[in-house]
């Protein structure tokens, strides 16, 4: 065999392992990013109360919004994908109480992650999504609040810390109660 041969046979040896590899890898993600998941576990998560870290997040209309600009709000940022079936299963849910709290000081701010813009824009039109949202492209904001999977969200108060953090769907009656809480802590003099 020439020397050309070898050459070719050694390479093969070392890329058909690593293709198979790859392949198997692919299949047991079920197409979606490497890391990424839905959360298998859902309900309130305990967290340290904290400022929340701030954020500048472009918007689907080309507009950027601060987090720090909503300050004296009631806050839910949610985190998801257009992937996401508990993310779609609950966008109605989500429309539904963000038109039901117009005249409340409360924002709910989207946040996509793990997906492509193409295909945000396409879920953002088809379950017509009403509040501000934008992609996280560069996963900066997920990984400093620790997102382990989607849908989560994080509930702040007007003040700007973190007070709750629920993961998967929210049924619309904890989503109420939640923003209800912190509403209620918000008008409470000294709260």
């Amino acid at each position: 065999m020439s020397r050309r041969g070898w050459i070719m046979l050694g390479t093969a040896a070392v890329l058909v392992p690593l293709f198979a590899l790859l392949a198997w890898a692919a299949v047991r993600q079920q197409g979606t990013p490497a890391g990424a998941g839905i959360n298998a576990q859902f309900g309130e998560v305990r967290v340290s109360e904290a400022r929340a870290a701030d954020f500048a997040l472009e918007l689907a209309d080309g507009s950027t919004l601060r987090l720090s600009d909503l300050r004296g709000k009631v806050v839910m940022v949610d985190f998801w994908a257009s992937w996401c079936g508990p993310c779609r299963q609950e966008a109605a849910t989500l429309n539904r109480i963000y038109a039901a709290y117009s005249d409340a000081p409360v924002e709910f701010v989207g946040i996509n992650i793990w997906d492509t813009p193409d295909a945000a824009k396409v879920f953002l039109v088809e379950f017509g999504v009403a509040y501000p949202t934008g992609i996280d492209a560069d996963g900066g904001i997920a990984l400093e609040y620790g997102v382990r999977g989607i849908p989560e969200k994080f509930f702040i108060d007007a003040g700007g810390v973190i007070r709750r953090k629920y993961v998967g769907p929210m049924p619309e009656d904890v989503l109420r109660g939640a923003l209800d809480e912190l509403l209620a802590e918000a008008s409470t003099p000294g709260g």
